[in-house]
């Protein structure tokens, strides 16, 4: 991690790597049974050491390319910040019905809170009520923030910190406001989706929803964990940030089941100036899930209409992009391919995209379209060298990460991105 203030700065899914937050699993993700495995979102218990290992190589490529920050270093800073350690604190115990524990937790070392805030704090059994409860946790772990893409947004200069879909995530987001505002590592504009909220608002949203096309063009998912209300916050938002000039938004509703198709970027992410990982049946199939093109012009929504498909408004746009199917051609492979995080690509530089290996048959699609399928181990130990202008597709081993129902770009917090000549 570099010294300083770091300018947050992400205006493409796709420009050239500066900096990027991760949170490698930890102990988290085995404080689970299966028991509260639905609770946690899984859709089957991990194995922790080999997701470490796993997790590992896609740590060790990304600390090749740019600047890592982990957020367990940055929440330790905030936690060493007496006044940002008692708002957060104040902020987690509120919300989580925990503040009997508040004075506890406000009196633990810091490296000591920052474990326990992730990690999760064991109920004290010692009244009728805790007794009856049958809760073995008065702080539950976070179990998905390795998958660090959701609790907050860069785009641009801001960090749009955001309104979780499940209970159960809404510390991560706390956690990342506490970060971006008082870490003392970045520059950047904040707001957070969750302030003055009631519980039961309606306004949600989440990172795997929210692709920066180009500084001009967002892309957003409509579905069980971004809501129409939440596109509509962030509609608003930026015609406050772009009263001048004309900004798009394109939203693309998704299927409420299966879980795979949680957020947009299970379905659609960008390879590179002219590629992208699409899950055809729904990106191009005939079906009942609208997109539609919104404009923004001079602060104001000028247009709200219904489009055949993303592919075809960004190529109205400007952006004309040769999709390569996840899963290859066939429907079988692409359903099961697709459930394996194939289409969740995360790029590092326009044509050099992290992937799975175990989806063969999307990695074949890409070396069809001229991807250079290599290991990530081979990357870290220089025996392949990523530079220059070839298209690489470099494989993280994925037996257990993918379980937890995610890949490559939903464990990545892109900081900064070099711009993209288009």
């Amino acid at each position: 991690m570099t010294t300083g203030r770091l300018r947050i700065d992400v205006t493409s899914e796709i420009g050239s790597l500066g900096a990027v937050l991760l949170h490698p699993p930890g102990a988290e993700v085995e404080n689970m049974t299966p028991r509260n495995v639905q609770r946690a979102l899984y859709s089957d218990i991990l194995n922790l050491s080999i997701a470490q290992q796993e997790y590992r190589q896609l740590h060790g490529v990304l600390s090749k390319v740019a600047d890592v920050y982990l957020v367990d270093d940055l929440l330790v800073k905030v936690l060493d910040n007496r006044e940002a350690r008692t708002g957060l604190l104040q902020r987690i115990c509120v919300s989580e019905d925990a503040t009997g524990y508040y004075g506890l937790l406000l009196d633990m070392p810091s490296d000591r809170l920052a474990k326990v805030l992730i990690e999760g704090l064991p109920a004290r059994i010692d009244t009728l009520t805790a007794f009856l409860k049958n809760e073995y946790y008065a702080l539950y772990p976070l179990y998905n923030f390795y998958f660090t893409r959701d609790a907050a947004v860069t785009i641009g200069n801001s960090a749009l910190v955001c309104r979780m879909a499940n209970k159960v995530r809404m510390r991560e987001s706390y956690i990342m406001d506490a970060i971006y505002r008082s870490s003392g590592q970045f520059d950047c504009k904040v707001s957070d989706a969750n302030d003055f909220r009631p519980q039961n608002s309606p306004i949600m949203m989440e990172g795997g929803d929210i692709l920066v096309a180009r500084e001009d063009i967002l892309l957003l998912g409509n579905g069980c964990r971004t809501s129409t209300q939440g596109i509509d916050f962030m509609v608003e938002r930026i015609c406050r940030e772009h009263d001048k000039g004309r900004f798009h938004i394109i939203v693309q509703q998704l299927p409420s089941e299966p879980e795979s198709f949680i957020h947009l970027d299970m379905v659609f992410t960008f390879l590179d100036r002219d590629k992208c990982m699409i899950f055809e049946p729904l990106i191009l199939g005939d079906n009942q899930y609208q997109t539609v093109h919104i404009i923004v012009n001079g602060g104001k929504v000028s247009k709200i209409s219904s489009a055949p498909d993303i592919l075809t408004v960004l190529k109205r746009l400007g952006m004309d992009l040769e999709p390569v199917v996840c899963g290859g051609a066939d429907e079988w492979d692409q359903e099961r391919e697709q459930w394996h995080s194939g289409a969740n690509c995360f790029a590092f530089a326009p044509g050099k995209v992290l992937t799975y290996a175990r989806n063969v048959h999307t990695l074949e699609a890409l070396d069809r379209k001229g991807f250079n399928v290599v290991a990530a181990e081979d990357v870290i130990s220089g025996k392949v060298s990523v530079d220059g202008d070839g298209l690489f597709a470099v494989t993280v081993a994925g037996s257990e990460l993918p379980r937890g129902g995610g890949g490559a770009r939903c464990m990545t917090m892109p900081l900064s991105r070099r711009p993209v000549e288009w």
